[in-house]
């Protein structure tokens, strides 16, 4: 087992003795010990194999024999017994927003739940809102929960998908039968979340296509093998489709299979004025109708298909019925933002709050991406749960940081930020004086997600107003598939940020991937500026900037629009003005 493994495992102990009943200190130590593994900034191989494991503070000899036990072996007896001990229902249950370790384990011992089809039962009974620290209000979240989490199961994050697909059609590209080759649908379209799989192929023998592609690694089902349409189940869950068509279809069908409902209808009415029929086979005379000319009956790609309809290319990204035909009539689109645009970001955490890399380390990785600029916005001390930084380690990380610019050695400028909680009223969590010695502040909101809309508004506008905030951190604080986003009206936030010069983030994690595209237009027009922000909380994840670009291009957002598009010294003097 690596590093990240047996943190993965301590964890899990720590949450099965949680749901047991066990000892608060028992539970913590355990939560402790795989901190202390996932931050650990020395080689795990090398501690253990110098035998100095049980030095490392907070691991102690009764964890380093478990840890010994999980590197060595790849099991571990005692996780074994812990997972026996507890029944898998209530490990699900965990998954619903707002059930925690202790919810849980009351709603079994008192009321015997063990599984998600029980816990809904009891809630449509009224036995849970009658528990001690429930009532109502909670049962009816947890019903919600329940309900949002069955609509969850059907969809998967756009990260995961493309990771699936990605090596499916390189497959099918690679087939001596296939001419052309292309994944369709909201996968291409970029959506957030994503359903299913579609890829559409042109062949003239579509048979062997057809025998790869449900025989190929990971399919555990076939549930349709036709002659040109084929689907599969994949590991994880996710159908694929395939459909394969002759070459002069292609263009056809790739433009019919990739656009959404609502961009289609507007490209058939298109056609219809025209007099001509357009549909996955093609562009025809329509029935009954009198056309000036008769249509391409071929198209060699997109671009052409458009053009035959009178309208620039449209990106497949834009294709939403969102004012993207009106856009094309008047000529090609404005470039949108590309993942080659970005010379940096903003909002990265460190080990010195819940980060699972040292500031060198994020630097470091900074640096192969080729930046100019990364920006360090740990946790504010109101975040206990992921280890914020007091007044003191703020002003100690700034110290080290413009220590490490100083010194030359660093392959990238460091910014100095911090990720400020926005308290429950509106107010940030660290004073005027620390803040103002930062470079630049996001302000987010971590906790007190449900308060009512028109609360959350008043709280996250007071927030942008203070003359010190930068960026508005991950606006809505959703959760793809796990957790629906704040109530908060987000006009009048995108006002507010717009009337105070406050920077909005687009939170490039692909569980988030907030602010979402569909109110980008908005914030643009209104002159804010967007940055691109990974979250990073792990030098690998600074690579999720790709998703949010994805996400910001949905947002017709172009490298204009976007703070870590700017050199250096164009940001460094931004941040400068916005602080005289």
């Amino acid at each position: 087992m690596n590093r990240s493994d047996i943190a993965a495992a301590l964890e899990e102990i720590a949450l099965l003795l949680e749901l047991q009943g066990e000892n608060p200190f028992k539970v913590r130590a355990y939560q402790n010990g795989a901190r202390t593994i996932e931050t650990l900034t020395e080689d795990l191989d090398r501690v253990i194999a110098e035998e100095r494991l049980a030095e490392i503070k907070g691991i102690g000899d009764a964890l380093a024999k478990k840890i010994l036990e999980l590197h060595g072996t790849g099991r571990l007896e005692f996780l074994e017994k812990q997972r026996a001990a507890v029944p898998p229902g209530l490990i699900a249950m965990m998954e619903i927003p707002g059930m925690g370790a202790k919810k849980v384990r009351a709603l079994h011992t008192k009321l015997g739940v063990d599984s998600i089809d029980a816990l809904a039962a009891a809630c449509r009974d009224g036995r849970v809102a009658t528990l001690d620290g429930f009532g109502e209000k909670t049962q009816q979240k947890i019903l919600d929960g329940i309900k949002n989490r069955e609509a969850y199961g059907k969809r998967h994050l756009w990260w995961d998908a493309f990771e699936i697909a990605e090596p499916i059609l390189a497959g099918l590209r690679a087939l001596p039968a296939v001419r052309r080759a292309e994944h369709a649908g909201s996968l291409r379209r970029n959506l957030e979340t994503v359903g299913d799989l579609d890829f559409i192929v042109a062949a003239e023998e579509p048979a062997s296509v057809m025998a790869w592609f449900t025989s190929m690694a990971g399919v555990v089902e076939v549930t349709a093998h036709g002659e040109t349409k084929s689907s599969v189940r994949l590991a994880g869950g996710i159908q694929a489709d395939l459909r394969v068509v002759p070459e002069a279809q292609f263009v056809f069908a790739l433009h019919h299979f990739t656009g959404s409902k609502e961009h289609n209808v507007l490209m058939r009415q298109r056609a219809l004025a025209r007099g001509w029929s357009l549909s996955e086979w093609g562009l025809t005379i329509a029935e009954g109708k009198t056309a000036d000319s008769a249509p391409p009956t071929r198209a060699a790609d997109e671009a052409a298909l458009f053009a035959a309809l009178g309208l620039a290319w449209i990106p497949p990204e834009l294709r939403e019925g969102s004012g993207e035909i009106e856009a094309a009539e008047r000529g090609a689109f404005p470039r949108l933002i590309e993942t080659a645009d970005l010379r940096g970001s903003f909002h990265n955490h460190t080990t010195e709050s819940d980060g699972r890399d040292t500031l060198v380390g994020m630097v470091a990785a900074a640096g192969r991406l080729g930046w100019e600029y990364l920006g360090i916005a740990d946790h504010s001390k109101a975040s206990f749960q992921a280890n914020g930084l007091s007044e003191a380690r703020v002003l100690a990380q700034l110290e080290t940081i413009r220590r490490l610019n100083a010194s030359g050695g660093a392959p990238v400028h460091v910014f100095a930020g911090i990720e400020c909680d926005i308290l429950a009223d509106g107010r940030l969590d660290l004073p005027d004086e620390v803040l103002a010695q930062l470079d630049y502040v996001v302000v987010s909101v971590h906790n007190a997600l449900g308060q009512p809309e028109d609360e959350m508004t008043r709280r996250i506008v007071r927030a942008v107003e203070h003359p010190l905030a930068t960026m508005l951190g991950h606006a809505t604080g959703r959760l793809l598939l796990a957790r629906e986003p704040s109530k908060v009206d987000l006009a009048r936030v995108i006002d507010a940020c717009a009337a105070n010069d406050v920077i909005i983030e687009l939170n490039a994690n692909p569980r988030r991937l907030d602010l979402d595209w569909r109110w980008w237009r908005r914030a643009t027009e209104k002159g804010v500026l967007c940055s691109i922000n990974p979250d990073a909380h792990a030098a690998d994840q600074l690579g999720f900037v790709d998703a949010g670009v994805r996400v910001a291009r949905k947002g017709w957002i172009t490298p204009e629009h976007v703070i870590n598009t700017l050199s250096l010294e164009q940001v460094r003097n931004l941040l400068l003005r916005r602080k005289s």
